[in-house]
Parts: structure tokens; sequence; C-alpha cells
């Protein structure tokens, strides 16, 4: 059931990416370099209401995956009443908040081309956000019951239509006014179209105010207030910088930054697809007393996340900045390139531990001093972004911002360990050996494609993807995951059968 949950996250951030591939080069074409940092300085301030969540959602689907757990009907409705309120009250107050921070965004240098539908824009998108937080409780419904593959079915077709949306629309009225509509437009059919789904799947669940309960409250917020030091912390990391280079280098810089950002946000989701499943299923796990099932669930998908990011991470150090300058446009190739190459460096260590070990300490209950540590990374990553950005310019706050994830992902990776009653070494002799190993030949073959056969067109990058992904498969299989005591690909595969059966008779044969 994990594997195909996960395997529907990523099926879903694979078309997220392939929107994004077409959609992110059309609105810079069409509302040009300042309109598009306009547009992502506007995201990236809104986005900090998101903080008003206080970690209700994380709360939820925790004591929710645990009262479905334990077959508790009267708590669950309790948990359902008690966040629909919440949601409630927290899109009341975001709104206010967001009238704050148009006062603040005003202040910022908005070219006068953009300044009028900027502010229109602006609203909008604090009333998207606000109007946002009651979406989550239908989602934490469904992640709760592990019912992620119809959910994520919807987010496709959601994706889709902005999609559609966008270019039309745009193609019509460019303008961020326009965007931000699009915006509105696809939350109320996501929201709609999975509340929906909830009463076809589970009609003995009911979303009603008169199932509030204040016990439920106080026990919700004893978790969630420490999702709200995560998130707050994760925000600080990956939203900020936006707004540090808009103020200090100005909005026309912002793009350069963003557009590398966004492919290691990406690469990042695919592996908080593991996440998503991670945390209900150590909550079930704790639950039913499986300590041996959860610290094999660890080190197995730990693993899984370190290979995926060395996959996709190493195809980016070498070729990424010629993605970049084509997909994009080539100025972007050179600063681009520089900031994605250092982002991506310290994702190595950075996400296998952001996509398992946190989800895995959050289901357990146990988010204390993660939380703690990610808003100290935050705030880390904020000095240090304002403290290099000038001598550095955009690989200054890139910089700022891999030093703290390094540190980061470090302290979790310890406590997560102690959680589990597993030393770090033991963690370290299983996930990292032999797909470090298993990488050699990976960087040998691209570094071939790039400086052996000097790769720069589309098709070319096409070719090198493919035979490194050809590569990285027979080196996963043959040798990484050889004889691994979690995960043993061969015998899934019906031809392997065959190669391992002929071996089999070979080595016992006299």
């Amino acid at each position: 059931m994990m594997l195909r949950n996960i395997g529907s996250n990523w099926v879903l951030i694979l078309v997220t990416i392939g929107a994004t591939y077409f959609l992110t080069p059309f609105i810079i074409g069409t509302l040009g370099q300042e309109g598009y940092g306009t547009w992502t300085l506007i995201t990236s301030m809104t986005g900090y209401i998101s903080l008003m969540a206080l970690g209700v959602p994380m709360a939820c689907v925790r004591y929710l995956a645990q009262d479905v757990a334990e077959g508790d009907a009267r708590k669950m409705s309790q948990t359902i009443g008690s966040c629909a309120g919440l949601y409630l009250l927290i899109g009341m107050v975001a709104i206010m908040i967001g009238a704050v921070l148009m006062v603040l965004f005003d202040h910022y240098e908005i070219p006068a081309t953009f300044q009028t539908e900027a502010l229109v824009a602006f609203g909008l998108m604090v009333l998207n956000v606000s109007a946002g937080f009651i979406g989550f409780l239908p989602e934490g419904i469904l992640f709760a019951h592990h019912d992620f593959v119809p959910r994520n079915l919807v987010r496709i077709v959601g994706i889709l239509l902005r999609l559609g949306l966008t270019i039309g629309l745009l193609t019509l009225t460019a303008s961020l006014v326009t965007l931000a509509a699009v915006q509105i437009a696809c939350l109320a059919f996501d929201f709609s179209v999975t509340l929906f789904l909830i009463r076809r799947r589970y009609p003995e669940v009911h979303i009603s105010l008169a199932d509030f309960d204040f016990g439920m409250v106080r026990r919700i917020f004893s978790f969630s207030v420490y999702v709200l030091l995560l998130t707050a912390g994760a925000r600080l990391s990956f939203e900020t910088d936006a707004l540090v280079i808009g103020a200090l280098m100005g909005v026309g810089s912002i793009p350069f930054y963003v557009v590398a950002n966004s492919l290691i946000v990406y690469v990042m989701d695919f592996v908080i697809a593991i996440a998503a499943v991670v945390s209900p299923m150590a909550t079930k796990l704790a639950t039913e007393g499986k300590s041996d099932e959860l610290r094999e669930m660890f080190l197995k998908w730990s693993k899984v996340a370190l290979s995926l990011t060395l996959m996709v991470g190493l195809f980016l150090i070498v070729f990424g900045p010629t993605f970049i300058g084509w997909w994009i446009d080539p100025s972007y190739e050179h600063p681009s390139g520089q900031v994605l190459q250092i982002l991506m460096v310290s994702s190595f260590v950075f996400l296998p531990i952001r996509g398992v070990a946190l989800p895995l300490l959050m289901g357990l209950g146990k988010p204390k001093t993660p939380a703690i540590a990610s808003l100290a990374a935050g705030l880390l990553n904020l000095g240090l972004s304002v403290l290099l950005i000038r001598p550095l310019g955009l690989l200054g706050v890139a910089v700022g911002t891999a030093i703290p994830n390094v540190l980061f992902a470090a302290l979790v990776l310890v406590v997560a360990c102690r959680a589990l009653d597993l030393t770090v070494a033991d963690y370290v002799k299983y996930v990292v050996p032999r797909a470090a190993l298993g990488a050699l030949p990976i960087v040998a073959l691209l570094l071939w494609f790039r400086l052996g056969l000097h790769v720069q067109s589309f098709p070319g990058l096409m070719a090198a993807g493919s035979v490194m992904v050809l590569l990285f498969g027979i080196t996963w299989i043959f040798f990484v995951y050889r004889r691994d005591p979690y995960v043993d690909l061969r015998p899934h595969l019906g031809w392997l059968r065959v190669w391992t059966g002929f071996k089999t008779m070979r080595e016992e044969a006299p």
C-alpha cells in the first residue's frame, strides 16, 4: 500500500513538473522578467499567511490517522469538527493579516506598469490563501485513511485545469490579476471535488461544527505549535530568498534565483512524496506497537530517498545550467546554473532526512526538537543570506540556504535514530555506502556526455538523461540493492528471475 500511495504522489509531481516546464517560460515571456519577478514576490509574501495554519493540517492528519487505526468514530468526528472550526477562524484572521502585508508590499519598488494590478493581484492571493485553509480538511481526511490515489487524481486534474486556464486566459489578457484569478478558480474546483469524493467513499464521515470540542482543540495545539515552528523554518529557508533579493537587488533579479530554486523544490517535492505517506503510517505502526516495522520503514525509504536524490541531483549538477539556458533563456544559464549547483549539493544531505526522518518523527508525536531546529535553520538562512548577498550576490543567497539545511538534517537524523533505538552508524552503514559507490559510474557517464561529447542541445540532454536512467537502473538493481535485507528488486522482474536462476545453478554446479 505504501508503494502504491507514494507512486501516486510521484505521478502527481511529474505532472506538476511537466506543467511548470510549459508555464514558467510562458509566464516569463508573457509578463516579462519584471512582471514574473513581481508575481514571485506576491506569492512569496502571501505564502507567509499559510503560517496561520498553525500546524493544524499535520496535527489533523496525525490524530485522524490514530482515530482511524483505533476505529474510534466519536473521536474522529470530534477531530474533524474541531479542525473545521479552527480552519474557519484562521481564515478570517488571515484576511486581516493579509491587509497588513499589503501595506508592506506597497513599499517595494514595483515597476510602474504593474503597480495597480499588482495590488489587486495581491488582494486576490490573500483571499485565495485564506480560503485555502478549509481546503486542508478534506485532504486530511483522505490522507488519514491512507487514500492517496483518488486524492492525487483530483490534484492532477486540477493541475491540468490550471495549465489550460493560465495559457488560455494569459493569452487573452496578460496580467497579474489573471494569474491570481486562475488560482482561486482551481482552489474552488479542488475543494468541491474532494469533498464530493469523501461523501461518496466515506458516507459515515460528517463535517459538522457541532462536533467542535475544546479538549480536542487543546490536543491539536499541543502538537501543532511545533508544526508551526517547523513550517515557519521551512518558509524562512525556501520562501524568504525572493524577499531578500527583491529588497537588496531588485525584483528583476528574483527570476534568476527562482528558476534555479524551482528545480530544487520539485526534486524536494518528489522526495517529500514519501513523507506524506510515512507520517500517517508511522502513527499507525506506533499505535499498533510494531517497532521493527517502523525501523524497517525508516531505513528502507531513507535509502530510496537518497537514491532518487542522487539520480536527479547528479544530472542537475552536470547539465542543470545547460537545461536552464535552453528552457528559459541563455542569459539564465550562468547565474541560475551556479545557484542550482550549490543548492543541489546540500540537498544530497538534506532531502533524504526531510523526506523520511522528519515525517517519521512527526508521525511518532516527537516534533519538538526538529521544529525548533527548523526555525533556527530558517533564521540562520535569513541572516546568512542578508550577510552574503552583497559580496557574493545570488551565490551568497544560495550558500546561506545550503549551510543551514545541512546542519538541520544532521540534527534530525540523530533524533530520529534515537527514537527508533538505532545508531547513526547503523543508518549510514545501510543507506549511504552502496548508493555513493553506485553514483560513481553515473557521474563518469554524465561527464563523458558533457566534456567528451559536448552536449548542448535539448535532444542531447534527453539522450544523456535517458542513458543515465538506464545505467542507474542497472547499477541499482545489480549492485546497490543486491541482497538488500529490506528491498531486493530482482525477484520483482521476470527476466531477472531467469538470470538469478541461471547464476544460482552455475554457483551450485560442481
